[in-house]
């Protein structure tokens, strides 16, 4: 198994959406507001990630042999999205993927790059923290899902991706 990193294509809409609405539910359910949760569905990832992947080249991802093992979306100096299906978790996928989204905000010029993770995923912040990035605190982050705003609870990581 090695994973080629490649930038996402419309064929691979329906894979992406699919890994981000189990591993978003994964990592949040209990830690959100109940009406983020609810408003979380299928239906609402893979048309977020239609658009995502059609309006820009900023969805990256970990193909294993056909299957989309992993994906990362990067938009600026934010790590949006970072994502890898259960059956390749333990499998040096995540650390691919997230050493690419730092490339990407250092070849785009930033020295940083920072993250929101939800408080109560404790195995995401682990992961971010184990790859050096550091947590600086309580972050209010604003999120619409299906027409409705919701606060999430997050804490904001940050990392030096390139010398300042």
């Amino acid at each position: 198994m090695t994973p080629v990193l490649r930038p996402a294509t419309a064929d691979d809409a329906a894979q992406v959406a699919e890994l981000f609405h189990r591993g978003w539910h994964d990592g949040h359910r209990g830690h959100v507001p109940d009406g983020l949760t609810r408003r979380r569905t299928p239906g609402a990832f893979r048309e977020r990630v239609e658009l995502r992947i059609a309006g820009t080249d900023d969805t990256t991802v970990a193909d294993v042999d056909g299957v989309v093992a992993g994906f990362i979306m990067v938009a600026g100096d934010e790590v949006e999205q970072v994502y890898v299906d259960r059956a390749f978790r333990g499998s040096g996928v995540a650390d691919l993927l997230l050493a690419e989204a730092e490339r990407q905000v250092a070849a785009a010029g930033h020295s940083s790059a920072w993250l929101a993770v939800v408080v109560g995923n404790a195995r995401a912040r682990a992961f971010y923290a184990r790859h050096g990035w550091r947590d600086e605190g309580d972050l209010a982050y604003d999120v619409v899902a299906l027409g409705e705003h919701f606060t999430s609870p997050c804490r904001r990581y940050v990392k030096d991706v390139a010398p300042g």
